[in-house]
């Protein structure tokens, strides 16, 4: 099984943050799309896309863009990985004994990505880390706040595509 495609009914779930809120799919995307990034603290490419994950949401989140990250680990695991990688955009813990959510999403590898559309489509499916597929979630997110699109790279950082083989 590979991770859900572009153009696929995102699962509808529910998880508790590593702040004790509940989150509802349902609910966050009555409000607008829904950024969902799952990852694993380990997962080098992870610690990579992140930073850039958290640049996106601080220019675009917010009232009509809501980002949140899965995490495949422990409350105390996923903490230190907010706090070490500047994660400031909520994170919900999946279940690290059934991954019942991860599952669901035809988690194979980490970081997965999906860009959700109000109307439950994921409309980008990225796995592993592609700069093509970052800039477009960036895109779309400056679109649905009707912003300009911000440069999200800057010229001093080295960009590689990372992609499971």
């Amino acid at each position: 099984m590979t991770a859900l495609a572009a153009g696929t009914q995102a699962p509808d779930f529910n998880l508790t943050s590593i702040d004790g809120k509940s989150f509802s799919l349902r609910e966050a995307l009555a409000q607008g799309p829904v950024v969902a990034a799952f990852f694993k603290v380990s997962c080098p490419v992870c610690q990579y896309a992140f930073p850039f994950l958290d640049r996106i949401c601080k220019n675009y989140g917010g009232q009509k863009v809501t980002f949140v990250g899965i995490s495949q680990n422990d409350k105390k695991d996923t903490a230190n990985f907010m706090k070490q990688f500047g994660v400031s955009f909520p994170v919900l813990l999946d279940n690290t004994k059934t991954f019942p959510v991860s599952n669901a999403y035809g988690l194979t590898n980490v970081p997965t990505i999906f860009w959700i559309a109000p109307d439950g489509e994921i409309q980008v499916s990225s796995v592993g880390w592609s700069r093509q597929d970052i800039e477009e979630i960036a895109r779309k997110a400056a679109e649905t706040n009707t912003a300009n699109v911000m440069p999200l790279f800057r010229s001093e950082e080295q960009i590689a595509e990372f992609r499971p083989g």
